[in-house]
Order: structure tokens, then sequence, then C-alpha cells
């Protein structure tokens, strides 16, 4: 995923935190605090793993300015110049920032830990790459879910702990799957073909929400997508002179985004399931596609710039 400029993320978060934790607190049987948070997904939560992982001969751009210019005074390993959407969550919670589990110099996890990395997938890397999408790297949502899982005799001790721990954790399961279509899309894959891997995608996001409920966890939020078609590296891949293929209001590529519009509502249907067989866990969608094309839609009223297709 691409890298969020602070001012335009923090213009997003207004748009949907003050609201989502109502749903939480309203949902719950009693108001409660949580304990830490446990993330999984790309690099729009990726607080450092992908600069844990690297080489140091071969860093990411992230390692370097302007990243971290205008909160943090210096690069952390956010694809971001000040914080994440998972920054501000943990002001929210009054939590501190949530840790990188890799490369991390403390070790202190017992506010939260966070898996996700940047270029992260929900498959496979070798399931993409035989069909022959090209993967940077191997940490896929099965993968971080896997080392979770093995570190948890560190981050919790006894098997009762560890429910305890997810238990009272705020899960954050993404966003993630975002890779997985852009990979394709920037080989310029057919959309048909593309298609195919969200039920896939959708069904791995359900498998690790089932398998960390059966481990304890009780509150999930599950991010939607983001806007593909108001992404500046495709509307330069997509460029086109047919102006029909632009959205007026946001000079979005439609076809694009009505493809991010498919996974969401697949994604919402698949954790509607998921409540219904689970009443006893709070699911929260978090829908990051409808608050970033608010901005688009209204650039002056968020004081943004607008996107304009040439």
């Amino acid at each position: 995923m691409a890298s969020l400029d602070s001012h335009v993320l923090m213009k997003l978060v207004s748009l949907f935190l003050s609201t989502l934790f109502v749903t939480i607190l309203s949902s719950e049987s009693q108001c409660r605090n949580f304990e830490s948070i446990i993330s999984f997904g790309d690099s729009i939560a990726d607080t450092g793993n992908l600069l844990g992982l690297s080489d140091h001969n071969n860093l990411p751009m992230s390692a370097f300015p302007p990243y971290g210019e205008t909160f943090f005074h210096h690069p952390t390993g956010r694809f971001s110049d000040g914080r994440l959407i998972i920054d501000f969550i943990a002001e929210f919670l009054g939590l501190p920032y949530v840790p990188p589990y890799f490369g991390s110099t403390n070790g202190n996890f017992e506010k939260g830990v966070n898996f996700a990395v940047a270029s992260a997938t929900a498959l496979k890397s070798s399931f993409l790459e035989e069909r022959g999408y090209h993967c940077p790297h191997n940490i896929s949502l099965g993968v971080q879910l896997k080392i979770f899982k093995q570190s948890l005799p560190n981050l919790c001790g006894l098997p009762s702990d560890c429910r305890d721990m997810i238990g009272n954790a705020l899960i954050l399961m993404g966003e993630i799957g975002a890779n997985d279509y852009n990979f394709p899309f920037f080989q310029l894959r057919p959309l048909d073909e593309v298609k195919e891997l969200v039920p896939l995608v959708i069904s791995t996001i359900s498998s690790a929400i089932t398998e960390l409920i059966g481990m304890g966890g009780r509150t999930f939020l599950v991010p939607g997508g983001f806007p593909l078609g108001c992404s500046v590296a495709f509307l330069t891949l997509h460029q086109t002179s047919n102006m029909e293929e632009y959205d007026p209001l946001t000079g979005c590529l439609k076809w694009l985004n009505k493809f991010g519009e498919y996974h969401s509502e697949q994604l919402q249907e698949e954790l509607n399931r998921l409540r219904k067989l689970n009443p006893h866990v709070n699911i929260i969608y978090a829908d990051y596609y409808n608050a970033s094309l608010r901005l688009g839609r209204e650039p002056s009223k968020h004081d943004t710039c607008p996107l304009v297709a040439v």
C-alpha cells in the first residue's frame, strides 16, 4: 500500500474514529477498557516490522525521510510522514503506540504487539507466485498468525494467561488483502482474473478471525479496503483520455472503485455470518473505503486537494 500523508490521514481518522468506538462500547454488555492491541495487516498498520525484518544494506524507503518527519521527527518504519490509524486508535484507548514484533528494541509487549508488515498479503505468497503474481515478502496473514501463536509463551506465559490477554485485547485484523489485488493490477492483469481472488481473500480473513476467537478473542476491528481507483499509482498506470472512466466528483477510476466496493461488500457479508455464529464476540467493521472517498468528494470541506485526472 502507498504511504499516507499525515494531514490527509488525520482527516480520514476524524471521519470515523469518533464514532467507531461508540459501536464497541454500545455492543459490550459492560463497558470495559482494553488492556492491549494485537495487530495484523500490511503497511497501513506496520509500525516498523518491515524495517526490523530488512537487511541493513537494503532498507525500505520507510527508513528514510520524509517518512516520520511531521510527528516522530525521524523515520520509524511507518509508511507515513506521521502517525498511522493504529496510532490514533492507541491514543484514543489510552494505550502506548503498538510496538512492532520484529526488530523491537525493548521487547515490551504488555500493552500491545504488532505483526503487520508492509506489502503483506492475505493469501499465501506461494499461492500468488504460482499464478504469476510477484510478492516481495513471505509474510502473509497466515504467517503473521503463526508467528503470533509461536510467540505466546514469551508474550503471556501460561495458556490461561494467554487466553485472558487475547480476550482483553482489541484485535486489529488489517487492513489486509489490498496487496493481493495490487500486485496483479500492477501487472495489468484482467479485472475478471483479479476478481476471482476476492472470495479467497475474504475466506482467509474469516479463518484468521475464527482461529483467534478459538484462542479467546472477543473484540475485533476489521477494516475494509481503500478506494483503489483513487490511488495515484493506479491513476497513472491506467491513465486514459476517456473521461467516462473517471468519477466526475473525485477524479478516481470508477471501475477500480467498483472493485473495491465489491471486496467491502463481500467482507461485510462474511463478518455478518461470523457474528451470527459467535454472538458473544464483538466484530466491528471499519469503513475505510467511504471515509477515504469523502475526502475526495468534499475536498474543500476537509481542507484537502482534489484529485485531477489528466
